[in-house]
Parts: C-alpha cells; structure tokens; sequence
C-alpha cells in the first residue's frame, strides 16, 4: 500500500482483513523513521474502522526502541478506539514487553475531535484556576511568615537581609542613576522646544520635578528592579527547586517562604524607595544641564522653581509606591520560582514570567494610585 517516492530504510503495508487491520513494518527503524511511519499511518488509522490492530515485525532489521515506539504508539491508538491489539514477528522479550505495557493515556499522535478551541479554553481556565489557587496559598504564606517575624525579630536572617539589599539597592545605582538622568535630559529637551515659545523657560523645572516625583520615578525604578531582581528571585528560587533543596529546607523543619523570602521582601521595602529618591534627584540633575545649557537659566533659579513646586507630599506619594511596589516584585518573582517544575526550560520561562507579570502589576497598581489620588489626593 505504500510504495515509497525516494529510497528509505524501512517501509510499511497494512491489509484489511474484515474487522482486523494488519500493519507490516519492514526495513530498519531510526528516529526519522519512527517518526514519519507514525505521521503517516496513524491518520490512516483513525479514519478507518477496526476491532483488532495487529502489527508484524517480521520484516524488521533488529526491532529496537525505536520500533518499540511505533508500537506503543499503535498500541495507545488500538486502546483509544476500544480495539484489540497484539504484536507478531520479534523477540519473545520484546512481545512481552510491547503486550502487557499498559496504556495510561490517549496517544498524542491521533488527532484531537474535540474542539481544539474550546480544549485550549479549558485547559487555560483550568490553568488559571490553579494558579489563582496557589497565588492565594503564596500571600497567606507571606503574611503569616511577616507575622512571624513581627513577633520574633530575630527569626529574620539579618545576613541574608543584608546581602540581598545590597544587590537589589547599592548594585542597582549605576543603572537607575544613569536612566533617570538621562530620563530628566530628554523631558526637559522636550518640553524646553514648546515652553521656549511662550517664554515659560522657567516651567521647564516644574515640569520635570513633578513628572519624576509622583510618576516617572518610581514607576522606572520599579521596572529596573523588576528586571534585575525579580528576575534574579525567580530564578535563584527555581534553580533551588528543581535542586530539591527546597524540600531539603522543608525536611529540616524550616519554613521555605519565612527562610528565602522574608530577607528578599524586607530589603526590597527598604533600598526601591531609597532607590527613587535616588532616581529623582538625577533626573532633576539632568533637567538641570538642560535648564542651564539651553535655557539660560541660572542654577539658583532652577533648583528655587524645583523646591517651590514640589510639596513634601509629592515625595511621600512617589515613596509610598515604590514600597508597594517593591513588595509587588519580590511577591511575584518569588512565587513564579516556587512554580517551578521540571528542569532548566522551567526556569527559564519563570524568570521570562517573573519579569513580565512584575510589570503589569506595577503598571496596574500605578494606575490604581493615579485614580486615588485623582479623587482623594
């Protein structure tokens, strides 16, 4: 039935006989092999009726795992259409192996006949279900671990805490000192061409003091931290899980979230607003160069419209949320390394997680702190 087009290493027939089907293998199986005989007679298969699938070795050179394989698969396939199945034409050891091996789920090369959107649909609601269940499970875990620690301080691995400030905070300077300047250049450039125009130079350090203050500050240094230390959570956590050192800890009677967690969350709270300050004194800096270089305006005058502008609850406001959305980071970056499973390629799709659910909640939460202050600020 099949004559193959191009010279091959094995080959196949299958014969009709009443009820039964009979599928010769011939010629040596290799990996390509194994594939292609499966995308080709599996389709065959599923579209003609039977109640016995026989499959015949005979012509086989040596069967190995890899005719082991198609005869797995034919045999997954027998079972899904509720037909017998039996194996002919190899070694004792093999027919034995290949007969009692028991089926424990629907073969991956029939096709689906179900509806693969609603499947899909499914499959992701269920998904979701789950991951809303453990994220829930993950906060209650935060929060009694955070009681702990308000009751007995000293359960607060101060090591551990400092380390991780130190990477979060003091090895993130450069990077948000550099981006928040030039951050503060460019919105000053900007908005330097269209104030020119009425005169209204001045503004210009308004203009900027407010935008880093209450918005672009902590948002920025919100998604840098994301980025380096999210990141960094998820994937020291992950790399500990798929180690089996998280069940090492939990064997040992410790608490893996009050252990790895709690000094990672404590020192994010302390170093992103640190961090903004930070941020908002280097973009004032940049828009200073600016106000100067283009401007003509003088230093003094500059950083006098800065302190007229900005009220002391700008500051306070653009800290506020850098807290919250430190506690956001370390929350999500921490959880997606507990959900890891399997090996590198999970890490690796944590961490991707990590950084982009870090990001959507900040922007989230910013615009929620955007509507409360619009209305209660």
């Amino acid at each position: 039935m099949s004559a193959p087009l191009v010279e091959r290493p094995w080959d196949y027939s299958i014969t009709h006989s009443g009820t039964t089907v009979i599928v010769a293998l011939k010629g040596r199986i290799d990996a390509t092999g194994a594939a292609e005989l499966l995308h080709t007679i599996c389709p065959h298969l599923a579209h003609n009726p039977f109640q016995k699938l026989r499959v015949d070795f005979g012509s086989v050179c040596q069967p190995d795992d890899f005719s082991m394989l198609v005869g797995l698969e034919l045999k997954k396939l027998a079972h899904n259409r509720r037909a017998t199945f039996d194996a002919l034409g190899a070694s004792e050891e093999f027919i034995r192996f290949l007969t009692e091996w028991k089926v424990s789920g629907p073969s991956a090369a029939l096709p689906s006949r179900s509806s693969d959107i609603l499947s899909r649909l499914g499959a992701a609601t269920l998904q979701l279900s789950a991951e809303g269940g453990a994220l829930v499970r993950f906060v209650g875990s935060m929060c009694l671990a955070f009681l702990q620690i308000l009751r007995r301080p000293h359960s607060l691995r101060f090591e551990d805490t400092l380390v991780a400030m130190q990477r979060i905070g003091v090895d993130a300077l450069p990077i948000v000192g550099l981006i928040s300047f030039l951050l503060g250049l460019i919105m000053a450039f900007m908005s330097a061409v269209q104030l020119r125009q009425f005169g209204a130079n001045i503004y210009v350090a308004s203009l900027v003091s407010l935008a880093m203050t209450r918005e672009l500050g902590p948002i920025m240094t919100a998604i840098i931290v994301a980025g380096r230390s999210g990141s960094a959570f998820a994937a020291e956590i992950g790399t500990m899980k798929i180690s089996d050192e998280i069940d090492a800890l939990t064997t040992m009677g410790f608490d893996p979230v009050q252990f790895l967690v709690m000094p990672k969350l404590v020192a994010a709270v302390i170093m992103v607003p640190l961090l903004v300050l930070f941020s908002d004194l280097f973009a004032i800096i940049g828009g200073l160069i600016v106000g100067v270089g283009m401007l003509e305006l003088t230093a003094g005058s500059y950083v006098a419209q800065t302190l007229k502008t900005l009220e002391l609850f700008d500051v306070f406001w653009g800290v506020m949320k850098a807290g919250v959305f430190a506690v956001l980071i370390t929350w999500i970056g921490c959880f997606r390394g507990f959900q890891v499973r399997g090996g590198a390629a999970s890490v690796g799709e944590a961490t991707t997680s990590a950084v982009v659910s870090g990001i959507f909640l900040i922007i989230l939460t910013d615009s929620v702190c955007a509507v409360i202050l619009r209305y209660w600020g």
